[in-house]
């Protein structure tokens, strides 16, 4: 078996025609070569965002010529499970879930984190804060606790611009951010029905979003306010349109969401921490202090706020969650009332290498199942699987 926290060696083509494509990929009739691209001195782990692109634009390209495109190599105690989740996919029921983790797919082990070079970790955040504000206590990687400080004693002004100065820069995507831009396009590639996707995020960052332009893959966001007089509602981002507030989420009916189906006209990334605002930085928003937690906590019931259409959509989906521990109350507050409200059961699933007692047993307990795999690795083979998607529909 290739170890799995690189990419596979080149598997040597056939004297068939073979096509390179951007991104160190080859397609052959057959099969997909990857070459192992370097960056410094250290090995991409996984596969890169180009490489994704690359393959999954492969997959679409062959779609367009009824070629058939190998996957690549699987893990076989996995294979089962990758087939369910591209099928799910393919239906338009999966609904990924982003957590901070997310943002260091593909980063090396050990790797030093750098400020404006890579998204940190939440614990790389908190002690970029402490540094900033001198924060005096020994639990410099509490991220709650250290924004908690930096706001009482400085004001909410200062951390936000210290949080601006970190998220107003232009990352480099990730692949599981390029796997989950494409999906749509592949699918169209292949005969199915129009699957965008409604993407539910924790991060502060816009890689999402600027993947999707990247792209061309037209969406919404939507996104929570966790200050100023409108704290505790959502505004909507239109694709090309002004933003509007949803002050009445059960009322709101703007959202490119159609009913009863459930099926998106659009994507919609859903913040449900707030975000930075690259253009205007009075739009800025974070969930990220102990107040703003217990603001958010303290709704009579949490998940109003979210618009009724989006709550409709999430009880009727597949949860996919990735670079997510326990340590994310709010979310999993917001999770507990909408699978209480659930009528049917929908099977979800988490990516956590060597999972906690603690996770195990609160996953669980509400129908996830733990995929004991690395982010990177699961990136890879889902990207494999959905490039060997076989075309619904004979093309003319």
């Amino acid at each position: 078996m290739p170890d799995a926290s690189t990419p596979d060696p080149d598997i040597k083509p056939q004297a068939a025609s073979v096509t390179s494509v951007s991104g160190g990929v080859n397609v052959a009739a057959d099969q997909v070569t990857i070459g192992g691209d370097l960056i410094g001195r250290d090995k991409i782990v996984g596969y890169t965002a180009e490489q994704v692109r690359a393959l999954l634009e492969a997959a679409i390209k062959a779609a367009h010529e009824q070629a058939p495109i190998a996957a690549a190599p699987t893990f076989d105690e996995l294979a089962a499970h990758y087939k369910t989740v591209v099928k799910a996919f393919s239906d338009g029921r999966v609904v990924p879930f982003l957590g901070i983790g997310a943002n260091l797919c593909g980063r090396p082990d050990g790797a030093h984190w750098q400020a404006q070079h890579d998204l940190p970790s939440d614990t790389e955040l908190a002690e970029y804060l402490a540094d900033n504000f001198g924060y005096p206590a020994p639990n410099r990687q509490d991220l709650l606790r250290v924004a908690q400080y930096v706001a009482v004693m400085n004001g909410v002004g200062p951390l936000y611009e210290n949080l601006r100065t970190l998220f107003d820069t232009d990352y480099t995507p990730t692949a599981l951010h390029q796997l989950l831009a494409m999906i749509p396009s592949v699918l169209s590639a292949k005969g199915y029905p129009p699957r965008h996707q409604l993407i539910v995020t924790t991060n502060y960052d816009d890689l999402m979003e600027r993947t999707f332009k990247a792209v061309g893959e037209p969406f919404d966001v939507v996104i929570y306010i966790a200050d100023t007089d409108q704290r505790g509602n959502f505004v909507h981002w239109p694709h090309d349109a002004e933003p509007r507030l949803i002050d009445k989420p059960n009322e709101y009916s703007g959202l490119p969401i159609e009913l009863p189906s459930c099926n998106l006209s659009r994507s919609i990334v859903l913040k449900l921490h707030g975000a930075v605002n690259r253009a205007n930085a009075e739009q800025d928003s974070y969930v990220v202090t102990e107040d703003h937690y217990i603001d958010y906590l303290a709704h009579k019931d949490v998940s109003n706020p979210i618009p009724s259409t989006l709550a409709a959509k999430l009880k009727k989906s597949n949860f996919l969650f990735m670079g997510y521990t326990l340590r994310d109350w709010n979310l999993r507050v917001i999770l507990q009332r909408l699978w209480t409200q659930q009528q049917l059961s929908y099977t979800s699933w988490a990516i956590q290498e060597n999972a906690e007692a603690l996770d195990r047993k609160f996953w669980g307990k509400h129908n996830v199942e733990i995929l004991n795999v690395r982010l990177e690795d699961y990136v890879k083979q889902l990207t494999g699987h959905l490039s060997a998607l076989p075309l619904v529909q004979v093309k003319p």
